[in-house]
């Protein structure tokens, strides 16, 4: 064995007798001659003749031709030489045909043209049996060869990285050079695809000293440079992959597509479109590829149009629309663009689907919740077609098939994805996280985020969100922080020392993941911070990052940070609109809302995408609803379906319900339920009617609005509450208690009223009446000595907000343990005088706590910012931003 293998390839594990060559003793051990070799029988074709066709096929790649002209030769009597072989053998290595690349070696040696013969014929049977998979003989034949040229090095180094071996394949090249052999072209391209395999630290410092080395050696060939710009790509310097095609002028196909690939894969979509755009302008013709590549861009970018362009362009050439890769590419992006059954015409003229294909259409039906679809499909996919789902089908398919209410037992899938192998893929672990957590199951979720040997950033986004989803982002920001923590690599190999290195970095669909769990905590501080964050790593001029920022900023009570970021976007999407008009709301705008509604139809008469939905009327006939703009609401809610297009849903009745309802015409909102039209589901409008008749005291409506509510929802407490409320404030005592214990026997458990407030890096969270808190002694006795205070500035306590019959003195301290009051005072008693105090509490703010909080935002000189269920109050000098209507 040589002295490199030796030392530098490791063992050959194929015993001997598996390779065609000859016993040791049967090896020629000088060059063979040539009379012994069975003489040429006398035939129509000449030697030359047979050798030149042969040679002329499998130089123009017709290698079955090349094949069957070769048994031909052999079969007509004729001896190969040292020109079939390598003909031939290049033809098996095109085939990938091992067996036969087995028997030609053979020939090899029966017509004595093994070892210390040819080396020609030594390089083309390494590089056979390289791309015919068998590493073993790759290594067996270029150990004996005695006169490695310059070619034997390139075959086994191309084997290697056809291999995966990129560290031998490195340590081959180093020997190479020893042997005084200079690099060529193919040498340095197959250098830089093992460079950019290498982790990214050594393959950045290798690549570069192969790119010194093409630029000394004048080796500035295109089909180098593209090995280059792909490496620099592939390592994270797309920058120097566009400074290297820029630089120079001999691009072709390949060049293009590889920088545009690149561009997508990297989440650069306006560079890849931009690059497609100068591809065409310089006359090189985009083919399948090209396509393949620069389509996500358009599906990223939701530029339907410009998908369009390329897809006409593409059915210009039949061939490319025939193309299973350029058909997933367009069903994806027609998909994303909310034209699902445009992605599906695609689909259905693609004749070779492969699954590919199929996972583009499964995936657009469920992303867009066509749920029955995206399932028919996917059990046509292995009944029709015969394919069977891989990890990427079953991890679209999850969430279709939980969302389905014809299925009743759920986890069935997770059997399946068992049943098929798949359930420590990754992707689909991911998948099967998020579904847990929409079942409610989170610590089935966490238990499957354990067991995960490979997570990547969207692992980390999936737990994070199922902790939102169900209502722990307490716990969603503890795993932020745990996400990036600080671990140590070692590294033994090379001139490289331990360093230190943060696991996963936020990225934007970490931040508008936990941005939400922000705001519904009304952790300022926290949001705050996660802004800095995405300032810092040029996020926060994403769309979606911004939209969340703004949810976050306005239901911390910071409209005005809302408004800063929201007019400091670059892009708006509906979203973000929607949001903003929202906030407004929120806040008792209703006015301003109204204007920023103008402002979007304005911004989309002009041509842009921005269109009013379903969502956007919501928000605005919440708007009018807490500012008392009953005509402007109506008015709205009258126009949508002819100037928007929008028809009304049994939402938009709900909110009209209650904007009415609330203005204290309970009897037109109880007419207007009873037109809604039939198959509509009321429950939202009962409910906005049961609200309106506890703030008017109307009973005889009231009971109707409860009973109907108590049919479709007889497991809701809310109904029952609010009918027991209802009856309280009017005395009918007995008829609340009878209520309670209806309740009671149907196991119907009242939601506990639960306030809380940012402090330092904690969220403290109190109930009412609470005394777990460290504070709680405290907090009680500075609430008995404000009340006295207030008392004196003409504070009433309004104890018809207590809904128990029991003395007045006792429903006074009830009133202090309210957990909005507790919150308040941990705000007072922990801050700095003048510090605006901020509290969220999950229900609706009680008359009592309301009236006190004026009272103390003038007492205690602070503004009090509370968002109750449905929107905010500002209390500042003893006013609230309401208006007393809420």
């Amino acid at each position: 064995m040589s002295t490199y293998t030796q030392h530098h390839l490791p063992p050959i594990s194929l015993p001997f007798s598996s390779s065609p060559s000859l016993p040791s003793h049967q090896q020629p051990t000088k060059p063979p001659i040539h009379s012994s070799s069975p003489k040429p029988i006398s035939i129509s074709h000449s030697q030359a003749s047979w050798i030149e066709s042969l040679r002329s096929k499998s130089r123009s790649n017709l290698f079955r031709e090349a094949i069957t002209t070769y048994i031909e030769m052999i079969g007509s009597g004729v001896s190969p030489d040292n020109f079939a072989f390598p003909a031939v053998l290049k033809a098996v290595a095109g085939t990938q045909e091992l067996y036969l690349g087995k028997q030609i070696h053979a020939h090899v040696l029966k017509f004595g043209y093994g070892s210390f013969s040819s080396v020609t014929i030594d390089n083309t049977l390494v590089n056979m049996y390289g791309k015919c998979g068998d590493l073993g003989n790759v290594y067996k034949v270029f150990d004996r060869i005695t006169e490695r040229d310059q070619v034997s090095w390139n075959s086994i180094i191309s084997a290697l990285c056809r291999f995966e071996e990129w560290e031998v394949a490195i340590k081959a090249f180093r020997m190479m050079l020893m042997e005084g052999l200079e690099p060529s072209s193919f040498t340095l391209v197959s250098m830089a695809l093992a460079c950019s395999n290498l982790r990214k630290c050594d393959g950045l410092w290798l690549g570069k000293q192969i790119h010194g080395c093409c630029f000394r050696k004048g080796h500035w060939r295109t089909f180098s440079n593209n090995a280059l710009m792909a490496m620099y790509a592939k390592l994270g310097r797309l920058d120097d992959a566009k400074s290297l095609l820029v630089l120079f002028e001999d691009r072709d196909l390949v060049t293009w597509n590889s920088m545009i690939s690149s561009f997508s894969q990297n989440e650069r979509f306006v560079e890849a479109l931009m690059f497609l755009r100068l591809m065409v302008l310089e006359g090189v013709k985009p083919d399948g590829v090209t396509f393949a590549s620069v389509l996500p861009a358009c599906s990223h970018l939701e530029l339907l149009r410009t998908g369009k362009e390329i897809h006409a362009h593409a059915l210009r050439t039949d061939d490319l629309i025939e193309n299973s890769f350029v058909g997933s590419a367009l069903v994806d992006m027609y998909c994303n663009c909310g034209q699902v059954e445009s992605g599906r015409l695609v689909f259905d003229g693609v004749l070779d689907r492969k699954i590919g294909l199929w996972n583009a259409m499964i995936t657009g039906y469920a992303q867009s919740e066509q749920d029955e679809k995206a399932l028919i499909l996917f059990i046509g996919m292995e009944a029709s077609a015969g394919l069977y789902p891989n990890a990427t089908t079953m991890s679209s398919i999850v969430p279709a098939y939980v969302r389905c209410e014809g299925i009743s037992r759920k986890e069935g899938i997770h059997g399946y994805v068992i049943k098929r192998g798949l359930e420590t893929h990754r992707y689909v672990q991911n998948a099967l996280i998020d579904m847990y957590s929409r079942m409610g199951d989170i610590k089935t979720s966490q238990r499957i985020f354990d067991s995960m040997e490979d997570r990547d950033i969207v692992s980390w986004n999936t737990i994070i969100t199922s902790y939102v989803i169900c209502g722990r982002s307490s716990d969603a920001l503890l795993l932020l922080h745990e996400m990036q923590r600080i671990e140590e690599k070692s590294t033994h190999d090379g001139d490289y020392n331990d360093e230190k290195q943060v696991t996963f970095k936020p990225n934007s669909i970490t931040l508008m993941t936990v941005l939400p769990g922000c705001a519904s905590l009304s952790a300022l501080a926290k949001g705050k911070e996660i802004h800095a964050y995405a300032i810092r790593n040029l996020l926060a001029s994403e769309v979606t990052v911004g939209s969340a920022l703004v949810d976050m900023y306005a239901k911390c009570g910071c409209l005005n940070l809302a408004r800063r970021v929201f007019d400091q976007m670059p892009i708006r999407n509906v979203i973000t609109w929607n949001v903003i008009i929202m906030a407004y709301g929120m806040h008792g705008k209703g006015e301003e809302s109204l204007e920023l509604f103008e402002d979007m139809v304005a911004e989309g008469a002009k041509g842009g995408v921005v269109k009013p939905t379903e969502v956007t009327f919501i928000a605005l006939f919440a708007a009018c609803s807490h500012s008392g703009l009953v005509d402007e609401g109506l008015s709205l809610f009258h126009k949508m379906k002819n100037e928007h297009g929008i028809e009304p849903a049994p939402d938009h009745y709900a909110c009209i319900v209650d904007l009415v309802g609330r203005a204290g015409k309970v009897e037109e909102a109880h007419r207007l339920v009873n037109t809604m039209p039939s198959g509509f589901d009321k429950v939202g409008a009962w409910s906005s009617l049961l609200g309106a008749c506890r703030i008017h005291h109307n009973i005889e409506i009231g009971e109707i609005a409860a009973e109907n509510l108590f049919k479709l929802q007889p497991d809701v407490a809310s109904h029952y509450v609010l009918l027991s409320n209802i009856y309280s404030s009017a005395g009918f005592w007995d008829k609340a208690m009878n209520l309670r214990r209806r309740m009671k026997a149907m196991g119907v458990k009242k939601e506990p009223g639960c306030s809380w407030i940012e402090y330092g890096d904690e969220v403290h969270k109190f109930l009412a009446g609470d005394l777990s808190h460290p504070q709680s002694e405290k907090l009680h006795d500075f609430l008995e000595t404000l009340s006295e205070r207030l008392k004196k500035e003409g504070y009433v306590p309004d104890t018809a907000c207590v809904l128990h019959d029991i003395d007045e003195e006792e429903k006074e301290t009830i009133l202090c343990g309210h957990s909005e009051k507790l919150a308040i005072a941990f705000g007072i008693l922990n801050t700095p005088p003048g510090t605006t105090i901020r509290v969220a509490k999950n229900l609706r703010v009680c008359n009592d706590c309301h009236t006190a909080s004026k009272f103390i935002s003038k007492v205690e000189d602070r503004e009090i910012i509370l968002r109750d269920a449905r929107r905010f109050h500002h209390f500042k000098d003893g006013t609230c931003s309401c208006g007393d209507y809420w």
